[in-house]
């Protein structure tokens, strides 16, 4: 039996150049993003519900993580602090690159960090980078020689690391030292020949949901890698994935129409179904 039921349905009629950084929030809600836009939208995730903008800004904008009544966000080149609307920016490590770049995926972990990717705007090999920001609000570049990072995405006890590098078609995972959050070596976990895994999220039972760009399908693999699934959505380019922790089950899916010379019907939308796999809400930062 599938793990996802019912038909897929747009949760309303926008269409994002690159949708992206959908995460379920403990509050019930799930929320993504416009990031080309620089734009972070809120749901509830039933098909035709709506979406509701929760903050602009003027520069992309990749993924957010709650931090106390605000969010912290990987947008432009670097990563800023927002509340009450007021920016506070951390670092803006991509603005020192050789090459033209920005900030792409991100997710925070249940010990209050934030971890997020930088990629180039031209897909030089080698020059995207992991960044990761501790409690007290210090960044640290902590993987390079990366192309695209993707869907960082962490287990429940923030454990374990899981990063795409989506040009070549990997899925690496890393143990994260529990005090200081350092990585440890990488292992291959996954990999995808037919598409590149761009978003990824954890499940309830340790499954790693992959978003695989240009093949129009979501994978979920075991904890030990094994594909379990592949799962047939209507959008070409799906980015990312959230599902929601409590009944009756959701999952979310955002799209992109960036490169497409002839769209279809739901392509750059946000996308849901049903499904009986539970989520975990997304942790906060600090």
């Amino acid at each position: 039996m599938s793990a996802v039921s019912g038909p897929w349905q747009a949760v309303d009629d926008r269409r994002c150049e690159l949708g992206e950084g959908a995460r379920w929030l403990s509050s019930g809600r799930f929320v993504f993003v416009d990031l080309l836009a620089g734009r972070l939208f809120s749901t509830s995730g039933e098909p035709g519900a709506g979406a509701h903008e929760e903050l602009a800004l003027d520069v992309p904008l990749g993924a957010v993580a709650e931090h106390g009544d605000g969010w912290i966000v990987a947008a432009g080149e670097g990563v800023v602090v927002l509340r009450e609307g007021e920016p506070t920016w951390l670092a803006r490590p991509a603005a020192d690159a050789a090459v033209a770049m920005r900030m792409n995926d991100g997710v925070a972990d249940v010990r209050g960090r934030f971890w997020a990717g930088a990629m180039p705007y031209d897909g030089e090999p080698g020059t995207g980078f992991l960044l990761r920001v501790d409690p007290d609000g210090s960044v640290h570049r902590v993987l390079d020689g990366l192309t695209i990072p993707n869907g960082p995405a962490v287990t429940p006890d923030g454990s374990r690391l899981f990063l795409a590098d989506t040009p070549t078609g990997w899925v690496r995972a890393y143990d994260v030292d529990p005090v200081t959050g350092d990585l440890g070596p990488a292992h291959d976990f996954a990999h995808v020949e037919d598409g590149g895994p761009d978003g990824m999220v954890v499940d309830a039972e340790g499954c790693v949901w992959s978003a695989i760009w240009g093949a129009a399908q979501l994978r979920r693999f075991g904890p030990d890698g094994v594909l379990r699934e592949v799962i047939e959505v209507p959008v070409q380019q799906p980015t990312s994935i959230a599902l929601s922790g409590t009944g009756p089950g959701r999952i979310l899916v955002t799209s992109a129409t960036h490169g497409l010379d002839d769209p279809g019907e739901l392509d750059g939308c946000t996308i849901t179904a049903t499904t009986d796999v539970r989520g975990i809400a997304a942790a906060s930062f600090g």
